[in-house]
């Protein structure tokens, strides 16, 4: 019989590496890869529904399951999570030395929905007490004139939110005052070429982030792996056999993390921090499956309706494919 070809649209992760080259193959499919920035994956996906299967947003995923459109379903597989303090980047001569300094500013988004930004605003509030209704938010480009939002948004009218002009970014205007601070999960241009006029809110934001963790649980989820309706209607067993695939693609990268012979990765303490991110966060410290995330799905469903972004609390368990939920056993 032959196998079922489906295209899928990812970034060359490490923990999906084994599903790129064959080394491991999900059972009766073929997938055909397409590698390409996350931006331009979700754009696609978002717009045109143009992948079987597709790295997406969890922001962008929540967005469509509350319209009801565009029409995927995910598995609990999250191909990116990122503890996100580091990306609030702060003009230095804006006063801005903590968080309670960001009520009242002028602070860029590329996008306001991006799940990043979701991430930031949920711990600027629930953390810090700063809510987004306290911030003046401007939207476009980071280094190029002309971003819009991947999806219209309906905001609450006290989400006070402002597109820049066709031909400014938002990377200029931080570094000339014009915004007072910008959050993104990518960094800006001016910070990086290290301008003076550019800084961090949480220079030491590797600490603050693992303090985050000890208090809350949540890793941050910033992207999940959808299936496209139409093709789980017709083959409706992909979902299970692609989300065990997945699993043994990322057990791959533990057991070479395990291997201390040489260095698998081009890290000269890669060791000491994989064991220090055990210690802190288990073996298991990049979890698949829903229940092992509960909390942090739950926290970003959360947030994302306390910022006018979704109407309706969704339920974790509706989010994905059932048959990607349970396990068989013996």
């Amino acid at each position: 019989m032959n196998k079922l070809s489906l295209s899928f649209a990812c970034w060359d992760y490490d923990r999906v590496q084994a599903l790129i080259d064959g080394s491991v193959r999900p059972n009766g499919i073929d997938l055909t890869f397409l590698k390409m920035p996350v931006e331009e994956t979700f754009f696609r996906m978002m717009r045109h529904q143009e992948f079987d299967v597709s790295e997406l947003s969890a922001s962008s995923y929540l967005l469509a399951k509350d319209r009801g459109y565009p029409n995927f379903t995910a598995i609990p597989v999250f191909p990116s999570r990122f503890f996100r303090h580091s990306g609030i980047y702060v003009n230095a001569h804006s006063g801005i030395q903590k968080p309670a300094d960001l009520r009242g500013k002028r602070v860029g988004v590329p996008e306001y929905q991006l799940t990043a930004c979701v991430w930031i605003r949920g711990f600027l509030q629930n953390e810090y007490g700063v809510p987004a209704s306290d911030i003046h938010w401007f939207s476009g480009g980071q280094e190029t004139p002309g971003r819009i939002e991947k999806v219209k948004l309906d905001l609450p009218p006290d989400i006070r939110i402002t597109p820049i002009a066709p031909h400014q970014t938002l990377n200029q205007m931080l570094e000339e005052g014009e915004l007072d601070a910008f959050i993104a999960p990518r960094a800006p241009s001016c910070f990086l070429n290290g301008s003076p006029n550019v800084k961090r809110l949480f220079e030491d934001y590797a600490s603050v982030e693992k303090d985050y963790f000890r208090k809350t649980g949540i890793f941050p989820i910033m992207h999940v792996v959808a299936i496209r309706d139409e093709v789980l209607e017709k083959h409706p067993w992909i979902a299970a056999n692609l989300y065990q695939a997945f699993v043994e693609a990322k057990n791959k990268v533990y057991e070479g993390f395990n291997q201390t012979a040489a260095l698998k990765a081009t890290l000269p303490w890669l060791v000491p921090e994989i064991e220090n991110t055990k210690k802190l966060m288990g073996d298991d410290f990049w979890p698949y499956g829903l229940e092992k995330n509960r909390t942090t799905l739950e926290a970003l469903v959360q947030y994302s309706y306390e910022q006018g972004l979704i109407k309706n609390k969704l339920n974790v368990e509706d989010l994905f494919v059932k048959s990607s939920l349970e396990q068989y056993t013996i």
